[in-house]
């Protein structure tokens, strides 16, 4: 059984990514969404062409991820393609930020999406797909969004370090980056909307873009995804920056 799986898919990006594979998959026999509201997922699902399941789980309790690992161990799936695009983040003073905040941001970003990257690996073979959200925010530090930044910073490392251990295996790892997305995510990070600067008001750009040019770049085998072009701008001066530095 050749199975997708997407995380944080009750809302925002995960939602918008099963919306747009489901339209493009030929060759998956199920979709699997994983979120911890079970309803939002279940009306997707509703919608959907490719048979889907809505997994309720919470990615950042171990033992919850123990079940789901059972799950697979008893369904013996092919993963043809692993979307992480659980995430979490709030703006603000490091200083200020509440300790629970600091650590859902690392538990969900870093732990979360690691373990079940690991997870999932052995059940994907020759082709297989991994599709890991990180950010724009993963380029530079960021003055109050420094936790997520940081967070974000991981998962663009370990994504491409990870890209270059899995070639052999012929397993493609895309790393998404985008700057702001318009989705649920803004709102829960800034609070009040008003704090976030003009800049990053003028570069939002809608998930459809960002899922749309993950998809192509994903296909196409490509080691990083950036949509819009602020962040394109971005990410090629800092690799060049990267590349002076490390001559």
């Amino acid at each position: 059984m050749n199975i997708a799986i997407i995380t944080g898919a009750s809302s925002g990006m995960g939602m918008e990514f099963a919306r747009q594979i489901d339209k493009q998959l030929n060759k998956t026999d199920e979709i699997w969404l994983l979120a911890r509201r079970k309803e939002p997922m279940e009306e997707l699902a509703h919608t959907m062409r490719i048979k889907t399941k809505a997994i309720v789980v919470d990615i950042t309790e171990e033992k919850e991820l123990q079940q789901f690992a059972e799950v697979l161990a008893i369904s013996q799936p092919k993963i043809t393609m692993l979307v992480n695009c659980a995430g979490t983040g709030w703006h603000g003073e490091f200083y200020e930020q509440g300790d629970e905040e600091i650590s859902a941001m690392i538990r969900l970003n870093v732990m979360a999406l690691t373990r079940l990257t690991k997870m999932c690996l052995p059940y994907m073979r020759k082709g297989s797909k991994i599709v890991q959200f990180a950010s724009g925010a993963a380029f530079v530090p960021q003055a109050r969004f420094a936790i997520y930044a940081a967070s974000k910073a991981y998962v663009y490392s370990f994504s491409m370090a990870l890209r270059k251990e899995l070639k052999r295996r012929r397993i493609d790892v895309t790393t998404v980056c985008p700057g702001p997305v318009d989705t649920p995510f803004l709102e829960r990070a800034y609070g009040d909307m008003s704090r976030m600067s003009k800049l990053k008001r003028l570069t939002t750009v809608s998930a459809s873009c960002v899922v749309s040019k993950a998809i192509e770049d994903c296909k196409r085998g490509r080691a990083v995804s950036v949509c819009g072009l602020p962040m394109k701008a971005l990410y090629l001066v800092t690799q060049s920056v990267q590349n002076l530095v490390c001559a």
